[in-house]
C-alpha cells in the first residue's frame, strides 16, 4: 500500500484479482450485459436512498428527484453512468469495490471450469455485477459521495483492473455515484448514440426511476458561440413493471426485470404476476430461476422477495413472505397494507404478512404446477436444480402437503431411466385395479434401489415401485403418508401386506410356511442373538435367500447417517432378519446338523443381506474369512 498526500494505492483481495482476470480475459457472447449490471446497481442505490430518507428526509439534500444518467463521449471513448442515490463513503467504496464482500466467493472461484463461456454464466449467481465494467473498459473511475456527507468527503476510485486500485479524497457537489468507463479500442462501438440508447432501453425500461440520455444531435451554441449544456431525455417508461397490467408487459420485459432483481444471467423458467384487491391489497411478481444459487443449501443464507410498500423500496431478501422450502423463488411484493417504517422484527409478528405469505406460497406452487403441466422439459430442468429443496415442503407446510406432493418426481421400476421423471399422479394412473397402496423403496442410489432384493415379489407380480435415493427421501416420507387417498408404503419396512393383490389361497400357504419353519427361525435367532430384533419367514423374496427389514417405528439408514454427520447419536435399533424358505440355501440350512457350519452359514447370509441394504459390516474380516472357508469346502 502506498500513499501520496491523500491518494492511496491499495491491492485487490485475491478473490477480486481472480474475478477481474476472468472479466477481462473471458470471451463473452453478450458484452452489453455490463450496462445492465451498472444501471441495476444505480437503481438499487436510488432505492436505498429513498428508504433511508423515510426516517431522515435531509438525506435528499436539495434534490428529491431520483434518476440515473447515461452519457457518452465518442471521441474520448468513454461512457458515464451517474446516479443521485445513496452513494458511498470511503470505507464503503473500499469494501464494495476492492473486495467481493459476499460469502461463497471461494466456492464461486472453485466452480470455474476453464470453459470461458460457462464461467461467464457463473458471475450473475454471485452478485459481482460491478466488475462487469471491465468487460469493455481498460480503466474504470468511480466518483462517489454518500448522501448527507460533506462535499469534501467524496472520493475517487480508479483501477485498470489489474493488481491494485487508487483511492483519493475529492470534492463532489452532487450526492451519489458516477462511473466513468474508458473503453477498450475494440469496444468503442458502445459509445455510439443509437447503439447505447437501444441497450439502455432494453435493460432499463422496467426501472421505476427515469434513466436519462442526451438528446440526439450536436450541442447547440448560444449567441456568443459557446456550447450550451446538453439536453437529456428519459429513455425508459420509469414505471415499476409490477404496477403495469399483465397484458401490457412483453415476455422480454419480464425476463429483463428478473435479471435486474436477481443479478442472474440465465432466463427464468417461469413467472407469476398477480394483483390482489379486497381485504388485502398487494401485488406479487414471482419467478422460478433456471439455476440453483451457490448457497441453496445454506438455510440461514439470504433469501426472500424484494419488499416495496406503495412502490417505495423497503428491503431486499424479505424472507417472511415465502417458506424455507421455496427459498429459491425470486420476485417482488408490493403492499398497501404494511407500514412504511416496517422492520424485519415487525414483519415476523404482523398478521397481514401471514396472510400474504399464505397466498404467495399458493401462487408459487400453482406457478410450479403450471410449469409441470404445460412445459415438462422446463420442469425437468427445475427439478434437477431444486427438487431436493422442494422435498422439504411436506414436513414444513402441512396445509399445502398434497399440492407439494403433486409436484414431486421420482425414479420408478416402470422406467429404465435413472432420471426422476415420474410423479405420484403418474403412478396412480398405472396402479393395478386391486392395488391399495403406493409402494416405494429407499437406497443410497437409484441403481442400488433398482437392485434391492425387496423388489423381487413386486417384479413377479408386475407391481410398480418408486425408487428413492436422495438423502432427504426418508425424512420426506416420514411426513408424506398418503396421496389422493392412497397410503404410501416403504417395502423394506415392517410386515409386507399386499392386501387384495394376494388371494386367500396364497395367504393360507404363507401361514402354513411360517409354521413349518418356526424351528429354523428360532435356531437362527439363537445364533444371531442380540444382533437382530426378530427372525421370520419372508414373503418379499423370490431369488435372494434373505434380507433385512426395518421395524415399523425404527429409524432408517439414511436418517441415521444424517444424524451421525451432524454429530448426533441415533437411537439404537436392530434389524429384522427375514429368510426365504423356497431358496436352496435356506432349505440346506434347515437340514444342517453341524452346529459350527450352521453358524458360519447364518453369519454369511446375514452379512450378505446387510451388504444388499448398503449397511457397513461390523467385522468385514470375519465375513471374508467365513466366505473363503465355505468356498474351500465346496471345492473339496
Amino acid at each position: 500500500m502506498t500513499t501520496e498526500f491523500n491518494k492511496e494505492t491499495r491491492g485487490f483481495e485475491t478473490e477480486a484479482k481472480q474475478l477481474l482476470h476472468l472479466m477481462i480475459h473471458s470471451l463473452y457472447s453478450n458484452k452489453e450485459v455490463f450496462l445492465r449490471e451498472l444501471i441495476s446497481n444505480a437503481s438499487d442505490a436510488a432505492d436505498k436512498l429513498r428508504f433511508e430518507a423515510l426516517s431522515n428526509p435531509t438525506m435528499y439534500e436539495t434534490d428529491s428527484e431520483l434518476k440515473v444518467t447515461v452519457d457518452f463521449d465518442k471521441d474520448a471513448g468513454t461512457i458515464t453512468i451517474s446516479d443521485n442515490g445513496i452513494g458511498m463513503s470511503r470505507d464503503e467504496a473500499i469494501s464494495h469495490l476492492g473486495t467481493i464482500a459476499r460469502s461463497g466467493t471461494a466456492q464461486f472461484l472453485n466452480n470455474l471450469s476453464g470453459d470461458q463461456r460457462k464461467d461467464s454464466q457463473l458471475i450473475g449467481q454471485f452478485g459481482v455485477g460491478f466488475y462487469s465494467a471491465f468487460i469493455v473498459a481498460s480503466e474504470v473511475e468511480v466518483l462517489t459521495r454518500r448522501a448527507g456527507a460533506a462535499l469534501s468527503e467524496a472520493i475517487r476510485w480508479t483501477s485498470a483492473g489489474e493488481a491494485d486500485y487508487t483511492i483519493e479524497a475529492i470534492e463532489k457537489a452532487q450526492r451519489g455515484t458516477t462511473i466513468i468507463l474508458h473503453l477498450r479500442p475494440e469496444d468503442t462501438e458502445f459509445a455510439e448514440y443509437y447503439r447505447l440508447k437501444n441497450i439502455v432501453k432494453k435493460y432499463a425500461d422496467h426501472i421505476s426511476i427515469p434513466v436519462l440520455m442526451p438528446t440526439q444531435g450536436l450541442p447547440k451554441e448560444d449567441g456568443e458561440g459557446q456550447n450550451q449544456p446538453k439536453e437529456f431525455e428519459a429513455v425508459n417508461s420509469a414505471k415499476a413493471l409490477w404496477t403495469r397490467a399483465r397484458n401490457d408487459i412483453k415476455d422480454e420485459e419480464y425476463i429483463e426485470f428478473y435479471k435486474h432483481i436477481s443479478h442472474d444471467f440465465e432466463n427464468p423458467l417461469s413467472w407469476s404476476h398477480n394483483r390482489v384487491e379486497g381485504k388485502l391489497e398487494y401485488t406479487g411478481l414471482l419467478y422460478t430461476p433456471a439455476k440453483a444459487p451457490y448457497d441453496l443449501w445454506n438455510r440461514d443464507g439470504a433469501r426472500g422477495l424484494k419488499l416495496y410498500v406503495q412502490r417505495v423500496f423497503i428491503m431486499d431478501d424479505a424472507e417472511q413472505f415465502m417458506p424455507l422450502y421455496l427459498r429459491f423463488v425470486k420476485g417482488v411484493v408490493d403492499s398497501s397494507d404494511i407500514s412504511l417504517n416496517v422492520s424485519r422484527e415487525i414483519l415476523q409478528k404482523d398478521p397481514v404478512v401471514d396472510s400474504m405469505r399464505s397466498a404467495l406460497t399458493k401462487k408459487a406452487l400453482e406457478m410450479l404446477g403450471k410449469l409441470k403441466k404445460d412445459e415438462p422439459e422446463k420442469y425437468a430442468t427445475f427439478w434437477k436444480e431444486f427438487g431436493q429443496v422442494l422435498k422439504e415442503g411436506p414436513g414444513e407446510d402441512y396445509a399445502n402437503r398434497e399440492k407439494i406432493a403433486g409436484l414431486l418426481l421420482f425414479a420408478s421400476t416402470d422406467n429404465s431411466s435413472a432420471d426422476q421423471n415420474q410423479s405420484l399422479t403418474d403412478y396412480l394412473t398405472r396402479m393395478k385395479p386391486e392395488q391399495e397402496k403406493i409402494y416405494y423403496v429407499i437406497a443410497d442410489s437409484t441403481n442400488a434401489a433398482r437392485n434391492s432384493p425387496h423388489l423381487e415379489i413386486f417384479r413377479k407380480k408386475g407391481i410398480e415401485v418408486l425408487l428413492l435415493s436422495d438423502r432427504i427421501d426418508e425424512w420426506l416420507m416420514s411426513h408424506l403418508h398418503e396421496f389422493e387417498g392412497k397410503q404410501l408404503q416403504d417395502i423394506a419396512r415392517g410386515s409386507l401386506d399386499l392386501g387384495k393383490l394376494e388371494g386367500a389361497e396364497e395367504k393360507e400357504r404363507k401361514s402354513e410356511t411360517e409354521k413349518k419353519f418356526e424351528s429354523l427361525t428360532a435356531r437362527i435367532k439363537t445364533q444371531l442373538a442380540d444382533g437382530v430384533k426378530e427372525v421370520r419367514v419372508t414373503h418379499r423374496l423370490t431369488d435372494s435367500p434373505a434380507c433385512l427389514v426395518i421395524d415399523e417405528d425404527d429409524m432408517g439408514a439414511q436418517m441415521r447417517r444424517i444424524m451421525e454427520a451432524a454429530g448426533q447419536t441415533p437411537p439404537e435399533s436392530k434389524p429384522i432378519f427375514e429368510i426365504n424358505p423356497e431358496h436352496p440355501l435356506i432349505v440346506k440350512l434347515d437340514q444342517e446338523q453341524d452346529e459350527e457350519r450352521f453358524d458360519d452359514l447364518v453369519s454369511v447370509l446375514f452379512d450378505q443381506a446387510s451388504l444388499a441394504e448398503g449397511r457397513q459390516l461390523e467385522d468385514p474380516g470375519k465375513f471374508t474369512k467365513l466366505l473363503n472357508k465355505l468356498l474351500l469346502e465346496m471345492c473339496n
